[in-house]
């Protein structure tokens, strides 16, 4: 009996050891899910984006500027040019195949529809983007005197050095046109009339005629440019009187060689 007793003693004995050494085990897993595990973020730095650089954009001024400008900021008539022939872009659009002057002349519309008016001037460009830009002369509006490009640039050195002030200068690759105040053709008569000599080489824009103006295509090719721009001043857009344009001019050619008939110096 006491054999039998001894023997299940022993069993329960090993049964609690056991239970205990399985106690044990459940409360370290219980401990090790209570610690939270450290994890080291994976960070991935923001990719460093370098602004690029706006490179301003200048936006070149079409001739629907330059003529809405003329018109309502100077209120200089203006119509459009005849143009070049899509055919043949070395050729004018208007019907005479020896046109001198191509695509820098009126046609249609003619001189006389010149206008300040925006919407009209609006709606020629729009019809024609690429219509050269005439200005009506006389009148109101501006004359010019012109002459060769060369010889422009060297009488406009020696009228600045003398300190004779200009009006704005329109230039091509081959004439300068040195604008002025309104004349009338009788006006110009006289003065031409007074001067013992004038230079063959001079030319006259004023009541009737016409003048291309920036930034149309030049009838021989390249383009026209302002060599000084109008710049208006409190009491508007200045201009030199006619007369002390061609006397100044005449003056400059007087050392000329050939008495300054074409200005060749």
């Amino acid at each position: 009996m006491r054999e039998i007793l001894g023997r299940r003693l022993q069993r329960l004995r090993d049964r609690l050891q056991s239970l205990r050494s399985a106690a044990r085990s459940l409360g370290s897993r219980a401990a090790d899910a209570r610690t939270p595990t450290t994890r080291i973020p994976t960070t991935h730095a923001p990719a460093t984006r370098t602004p690029a650089k706006r490179t301003p954009v200048t936006r070149t001024p079409t001739l629907l500027d330059a003529a809405l400008t003329c018109a309502t900021a100077w209120q200089w008539p203006v119509l459009p040019g005849v143009g070049r022939s899509v055919a043949d872009s070395a050729r004018c659009a208007c019907p005479d195949p020896d046109c001198v002057v191509p695509g820098a002349h009126p046609f249609d519309p003619g001189l006389l529809a010149a206008s300040t008016d925006a919407r009209m001037v609006a709606w020629w460009w729009a019809r024609r983007p690429s219509a050269p830009v005439l200005l009506a002369t006389g009148g109101s509006a501006p004359c010019a005197v012109s002459l060769p490009a060369i010889a422009a640039a060297r009488a406009v050195v020696r009228l600045d050095a003398q300190g004779m002030r200009l009006g704005p200068i329109v230039a091509t690759p081959t004439r300068w046109s040195l604008l002025v105040a309104p004349y009338s053709l009788e006006r110009l008569g006289e003065l031409l009339y007074s001067k013992d000599h004038v230079p063959s080489s001079l030319r006259f824009h004023g009541e009737g005629g016409y003048l291309l103006l920036p930034p149309s295509a030049a009838s021989g090719g390249g383009q026209v440019h302002w060599e000084r721009e109008p710049v208006a001043g409190p009491g508007g857009l200045w201009l030199p009187e006619v007369e002390d344009v061609v006397h100044a001019l005449v003056e400059a050619s007087s050392g000329a060689p050939g008495g300054g008939s074409r200005l060749a110096y």
